[in-house]
């Protein structure tokens, strides 16, 4: 009975040895102790302060038609977004009445010249004769042939003469503008509308806008259709006195213009040396490029100028600098330590800072766990560029 009791006590103790067997894990290793940080390496690069401005996407050449005369129209043949060439036909108007004035003024302001200028001649032959006869009377005068009284009453007729005729031909001047001024407004009234009330495009491009609408009278208030070249763009923004100084003609800028997915480089055509009156701002023009595509006039665009350019400074990115009331500082790592480094700043770009001291090439600066840090902490770099 001992014996059995044994050998059961001896089995349960060789199981419980089994199961602890089984149960045993390999040991995990020991983290290395230390703040999990990640660093790059300093580096020189280029940096420019960048200035954001709003600006508009405009048609470099663009053509305003209007219609300054009471018009039905009766016919539309382009609408608002169509490409016209130069010369097509726009819509047709009913300006019987219009041209029939416009004729009729045509005629007088043809009658006002012409009496105008027969008057003149009339007036210069008889000043002539005038003169003449003054010429002749002197000269017997000299000679005792003709009296005083006679040169008088010659000087007379002559200058009666001449004053008739500056009244009389300022009152034909005055007519002859008159009908001059009415015919041009009607010249402009029908600019770009040929004899039969066809409205002619002046220019080759894109309707930017079209208020034609058939069988309704036009607006004379506001234009009847506005072309622009859509294949010659410009960007127009306003910026203030400071940014001025920095901006040269050539000089290269970035465009964002989001309605048209768009982003490129444009150039600095020009910058107005006087501001607005209204808004005390100064306008930059910039070209679009000929291979971007896709822009329509009055497009908003987003425009970042470079300036103060520094091709060859120190430059870190501005999220890894720390502040302590106006001083400046980051954190770098030397042999697994963080060390603290007080700097000097300069430029400030997209995202970057210029370090005009503190920082040297090559250190590994820290740019995740910072905040995290006191000077000689113990650091264990997780991930980050050498």
């Amino acid at each position: 009975m001992n014996r059995k009791r044994a050998l059961s006590i001896l089995s349960c103790a060789v199981l419980l040895l089994s199961l602890a067997g089984c149960g045993k894990t390999e040991e995990e290793p020991t983290p290395s102790a230390g703040t999990a940080v990640q660093v790059q390496a300093v580096t020189m690069s280029a940096i420019s302060t960048d200035s954001n401005v709003s600006g508009q996407v405009l048609a470099d050449n663009e053509s305003t038609i209007m219609i300054s005369a009471a018009a039905k129209c009766t016919a539309v043949y382009f609408h608002a977004g169509d490409r016209v060439e130069a010369g097509d036909i726009l819509c047709t108007l009913d300006l019987s009445s219009t041209l029939s004035s416009y004729n009729a003024a045509s005629i007088s302001y043809a009658s006002a010249v012409q009496s105008y200028q027969d008057q003149s001649q009339v007036f210069a032959d008889q000043i002539a004769l005038y003169q003449k006869n003054l010429n002749d009377l002197n000269a017997l005068y000299q000679i005792g042939a003709a009296s005083q009284a006679e040169i008088d009453q010659a000087e007379l007729q002559l200058q009666s003469a001449i004053a008739t005729r500056n009244s009389t031909l300022a009152q034909l001047e005055a007519g002859m503008e008159n009908a001059k001024s009415g015919l041009e407004q009607l010249d402009t009234a029908l600019e770009n509308v040929d004899g039969s009330g066809n409205v002619i495009a002046p220019m080759s491009g894109v309707l930017a806008t079209m208020t034609a609408v058939e069988n309704s009278f036009v607006n004379t208030a506001a234009p009847l259709a506005v072309i622009d070249d859509a294949e010659h763009m410009k960007i127009t923004v306003s910026i203030s006195e400071a940014l001025v100084p920095k901006l040269s003609i050539g000089d290269k800028a970035d465009v964002k213009v989001s309605a048209a997915n768009a982003s490129f480089s444009a150039a600095i055509r020009s910058v107005d040396q006087s501001a607005s009156a209204q808004t005390k701002l100064y306008t930059v023009t910039l070209d679009v490029p000929a291979d971007v595509a896709g822009l329509l006039s009055g497009m908003f665009a987003d425009v970042t100028f470079h300036t103060d350019v520094n091709d060859n400074a120190v430059v870190i990115p501005t999220e890894a600098i720390l502040t302590s009331g106006s001083t400046q500082y980051v954190y770098v790592v030397e042999d697994d330590t963080a060390k603290y480094v007080e700097i000097e700043t300069g430029l400030t770009g997209t995202g970057v800072t210029q370090v005009t001291s503190g920082l040297s090439m090559g250190q590994q600066l820290v740019t995740v766990g910072q905040s995290y840090l006191h000077d000689g902490d113990a650091v264990r770099i997780v991930s980050g560029e050498e």
